[in-house]
């Protein structure tokens, strides 16, 4: 199961970010959005985890031992713009959401 999560999340286009409910919602496990967190959080470094926020937009981590900050650095760096609102980090899913085509 992690793994066709982790190849989907490869095909996220540079640029652009993805919801962990799209992502389980598109792995056939519609209520599956932890699933997909808890399989980001121990990924193989090939993974762009970074484009993975939740269904806000707004950036949360579920590995302790990686920062939102390193997540909005990172989107950044790909052309992300990632804002400071209410104390959090958040991704406008307006501009920023992958649509894939299924």
């Amino acid at each position: 199961m992690y793994q066709s999560i982790y190849d989907l999340t490869k095909k996220i286009p540079l640029g652009k970010v993805a919801t962990y409910g799209q992502i389980a919602a598109l792995i056939g496990k519609p209520q599956g959005s932890r699933l997909v967190g808890w399989a980001l959080s121990v990924c193989p470094t090939d993974v762009p985890w970074q484009r993975v926020v939740n269904r806000k937009g707004m950036i949360s981590i579920i590995n302790k031992q990686i920062s939102k900050d390193l997540q909005a650095n990172l989107l950044r760096q790909e052309g992300v713009e990632v804002m400071l609102k209410a104390g959090n980090l958040w991704v406008d899913l307006s501009k920023y959401l992958w649509q894939p085509e299924v």
